[in-house]
C-alpha cells in the first residue's frame, strides 16, 4: 500500500480526521495528506500512504481548482460561514457587470494576506490557535497566482466562482477581500475542491466507498501506486542488481538512447513495477538516488 488514495472529503471533517480514518481502513500508521482542506470544504484530498509519503515534496507543487459560493452582505471572523458576523448584514446592490470588474483585481499574481483563522504559523504556532485565545496576529502577505477566475452563477447576494490557483491560495481570503472591494462585506458560503496537484474528483472515492472496499479486502483497488505518481518524471526500469545498488545510495546509469536522457529527475522502477528511488542527474546518463523508497 505505497501510493495515493484520493478521497472526496465530506463537510465537517477535518483533513486530520480523514487521515485517521484511512489509518484504520488501511491498518497502517504512515498516512499523510497533500494540502489541508477546511472542515467546511469538500472535495479532493489526496492521501499519501506507506513509503510514498517520502514523495510529498514532489507531489505538493501543483495547482488547485475550486468551486466556491461567495455570499455578499457581511464579513465574518473566519472569512467563511463558520465565523461570527463582523457587522450587521447590509443590502447587496451591485450588478453583475460591476462584480465582474471587481473580480479583475483577483486575477494574475498578487500578494494575499492569509486569514487570521488559518494554519499559517506565527512564532511556530498555528494562527487559528492564537485566534481562539483572542491573541491578535499579524500574518505576512504571500505571493499567489490565480490563473483563472470565472463567475459560474449569478444569484445575488450569492455568486458561484470557479478558481484555478497556486498552492497556498485562500479562497476565503478572496471572498473577504472581494466583499471589501464591493463595500458590503462578503464571506465564503461553500467550497468544493475539484483538483489538487493533478489529482481530480474523477479519481476520488468517498469514505463510505473506501470503507466498503476495506471491509472486502479490496482497498488496493483505490490506490494509485507510487510508480505511477509524478508522471512528469520519466521512468527508468532497472534490474534487481541495479535496484540493490540504488538502495545502497550508489549512482546508476540510464540508456543514452531513451528520450529522457536529458531529464533532471527520473524514477527508478523495478521490472515488477515497484518504485525504488528518485534519481537526479549528475552527469549525462548518470543519476544519483536523492530519495530511496
Amino acid at each position: 500500500m505505497d501510493g495515493i488514495i484520493v478521497v472526496d472529503k465530506p463537510e465537517e471533517w477535518t483533513s486530520h480526521d480523514v487521515v485517521n480514518r484511512m489509518r484504520r481502513l488501511a491498518n497502517m500508521k504512515k498516512v499523510g495528506h497533500l494540502g489541508t482542506l477546511d472542515p467546511l470544504a469538500t472535495g479532493v484530498l489526496p492521501l499519501v500512504l506507506g513509503r510514498a509519503t517520502r514523495l510529498s515534496q514532489f507531489l505538493m507543487k501543483g495547482g488547485k481548482e475550486y468551486e466556491g459560493i461567495v455570499r455578499f452582505g457581511f464579513a465574518t471572523t473566519t472569512y467563511d460561514r463558520a465565523g461570527e458576523p463582523l457587522a450587521p448584514a447590509v443590502e447587496f446592490g451591485l450588478d453583475r457587470a460591476r462584480v465582474e470588474e471587481l473580480l479583475d483585481r483577483f486575477r494574475g499574481t498578487f500578494l494575499q494576506t492569509p486569514p487570521p483563522v488559518s494554519a499559517k504559523k506565527v512564532d511556530g504556532k498555528p494562527a487559528y490557535k492564537l485566534a481562539r485565545k483572542n491573541i491578535a496576529v499579524e500574518l505576512q502577505p504571500v505571493e499567489i497566482t490565480v490563473s483563472a477566475l470565472e463567475m459560474k452563477a449569478w444569484n445575488p447576494p450569492e455568486i458561484t466562482l470557479l478558481v484555478r490557483c497556486s498552492a497556498g491560495t485562500y479562497l476565503r481570503g478572496i471572498a473577504h477581500d472581494l466583499g471589501e472591494a464591493a463595500g458590503c462585506g462578503a464571506h465564503l458560503l461553500a467550497l468544493r475542491r475539484r483538483e489538487s496537484s493533478g489529482f481530480t474528483l474523477a479519481q476520488s472515492r468517498t469514505l463510505e466507498e473506501l470503507g466498503e472496499l476495506s471491509a472486502a479486502g479490496r482497498l488496493e483497488e483505490a490506490l494509485l501506486p507510487a510508480a505511477e505518481l509524478i508522471p512528469e518524471f520519466p521512468t527508468e526500469y532497472v534490474d534487481a542488481v541495479t535496484a540493490g545498488f540504488i538502495r545502497q545510495g550508489r549512482d546508476f546509469r540510464v540508456s543514452a538512447f531513451r528520450p529522457h536522457n536529458a531529464a533532471r529527475y527520473v524514477k527508478a522502477v523495478t521490472q515488477d513495477g515497484q518504485l525504488v528511488a528518485i534519481g537526479e542527474a549528475r552527469l549525462p546518463n548518470l543519476y544519483h538516488p536523492i530519495l530511496v523508497l
